[in-house]
């Protein structure tokens, strides 16, 4: 998993609430358990005027002009500015598996699905909760301001305006170490390696008999 340290990033938006899983990436695409290649299928349906499918050459497909990703201004976003509920639906963590993979690495929202916002720590996104005034604030100076970027840097859990302005969000510690260091669940896991190997030792020695019927 990437480390996340601080991002300086183009911001784009999905002005809507509850937006769910399927809408993140639908059901036909969950096939795939590979983590990556999802990103030319976030958002799909709304992306694009025809249904995808597993697989297919995105290159052709016609595009929804009227869709924020599609706009030139958002090209390169790494940013994700959206409503309330956001990640809702399904537990399908092939959802910050698309998002991931399109580019995004911070999602900027009063509320989160609870699932959803777990499995984004899992796969080093950066999902930040800010009142409802806030968000509202940041969707009018986005749209009035084309490349509209911000610096979220985690260390001082601040996100910094093009005028210097600073806002603080809230993450509690453990959250906040795994996504520095780059730690999902295996990754923590191994920082207890020598430990584990110790303990295997000890076993195998304190009941061989277990060890040997195991072969």
């Amino acid at each position: 998993m990437k480390p996340f340290t601080q991002i300086t990033g183009i911001v784009a938006p999905m002005d809507r609430a509850n937006v769910d899983t399927d809408i993140i990436i639908p059901k036909q695409f969950l096939k795939s358990i590979k983590r990556t290649g999802f990103g030319p299928n976030l958002f799909d349906a709304l992306r694009y005027l025809d249904q995808g499918e597993p697989g297919q050459d995105n290159s052709g497909r016609p595009l929804n002009l009227e869709f924020p990703l599609n706009f030139p201004r958002y090209q390169g976003a790494s940013v994700l500015l959206t409503r309330k509920n956001f990640g809702c639906g399904s537990s399908r963590e092939h959802a910050p598996w698309a998002l991931d993979d399109y580019g995004f690495r911070v999602i900027i929202a009063p509320s989160f699905a609870d699932i959803f916002y777990n499995n984004c720590f899992k796969n080093g996104l950066l999902p930040i909760v800010l009142n409802e005034a806030l968000v509202d604030q940041l969707f009018k100076e986005m749209y009035q301001q084309q490349g509209y970027a911000l610096t979220v840097d985690l260390q001082s859990q601040q996100i910094i305006k093009p005028n210097g302005e600073s806002l603080t969000f809230e993450l509690d510690e453990f959250r906040k170490h795994c996504l520095q260091n780059g730690l999902d669940d295996i990754g923590l896991t191994l920082e207890d390696a020598e430990a584990i190997r110790s303990y295997e030792i000890r076993r195998r020695e304190q009941s061989p008999w277990l060890f040997d019927a195991l072969g």
